[in-house]
C-alpha cells in the first residue's frame, strides 16, 4: 500500500495535468482537427508544461533553491509557480486561441488563474496542495466537456475521482499536506474552471 501511495504522488503530479487535459480534449472532441495540427499543439504544450519546467526545476535544485520535486517549503514554491504561470500565458498567447479551441483555451486560462491564486496564498503564508489543484481542475474540465459535447465520460470521470482520493491519501500519509491544505488546493483548482466555463460551456 505504501508503494501505491508513493507512486500516486509521482504519477498524478500536477505537472502532468495540462497535457492530460489536452490529450483528453483532442480524443473526445467531435470537432475535426488535422492530425498535424493536433500533433503540433500537443508537442508545444508538452514542451511548455513539462520539459521546460523540469529543466527549470533542476536549475533551481542546482542553485540550492529547492530541495526536491515536492517543494514542501513555502519559499521553494514561489518562483516555480510564477515561472509556470508565465509559461501558461505563453501558451494562451501563441499556441491556443479562443476561437478555434475555446474549451482548451479556457481550460488553460483556468490553470493560469489557479497557479496565480496558489502563488498569492504562498505570499499570505498558506500552502495549498498543488496535486489537488491539478486534479480538481482536470476533473471538472472533463465533466464540463461531457456536458458540452453530450458525451458519456462516466468512466473517465470515475477514474479521475478515484485517483484524486488516492493522491489525497498519499499526501496525507507522507505528511506532505494537512486536510485543510488538500481541501484548499482542490477549491483553487475548481473555482477558476467554473468561472472559465461561463465563456465556453
Amino acid at each position: 500500500m505504501k508503494i501505491l501511495l508513493k507512486t500516486a504522488s509521482y504519477l498524478f503530479h500536477p505537472i502532468w495535468m495540462p497535457i492530460a487535459g489536452t490529450l483528453i480534449y483532442f480524443l473526445v472532441t467531435p470537432r475535426f482537427f488535422p492530425l498535424d495540427i493536433v500533433k503540433a499543439k500537443v508537442l508545444a504544450i508538452a514542451i511548455m508544461t513539462i520539459f521546460i519546467p523540469v529543466v527549470y526545476f533542476f536549475m533551481l535544485k542546482t542553485l540550492g533553491k529547492v530541495s526536491d520535486h515536492l517543494m514542501k517549503e513555502i519559499r521553494e514554491r514561489k518562483w516555480p509557480l510564477l515561472f509556470y504561470a508565465g509559461l501558461i500565458f505563453i501558451i494562451l498567447k501563441y499556441v491556443l486561441n479562443s476561437f478555434d479551441y475555446p474549451e482548451l483555451y479556457y481550460f488553460f486560462l483556468g490553470i493560469m488563474v489557479s497557479t496565480l491564486l496558489g502563488l498569492l496564498l504562498l505570499f499570505a503564508g498558506i500552502k495549498a496542495s498543488l496535486h489537488m489543484t491539478g486534479l480538481g481542475g482536470i476533473t471538472l474540465f472533463v465533466i464540463f466537456l461531457s456536458l458540452h459535447f453530450d458525451l458519456n465520460l462516466i468512466y473517465t470521470v470515475s477514474f479521475l475521482v478515484a485517483i484524486t482520493g488516492l493522491t489525497a491519501s498519499s499526501r496525507l500519509h507522507f505528511n506532505a499536506h494537512s486536510m485543510k491544505e488538500l481541501a484548499l488546493g482542490f477549491v483553487v483548482g475548481l473555482l477558476p474552471q467554473v468561472v472559465a466555463a461561463f465563456f465556453w460551456l
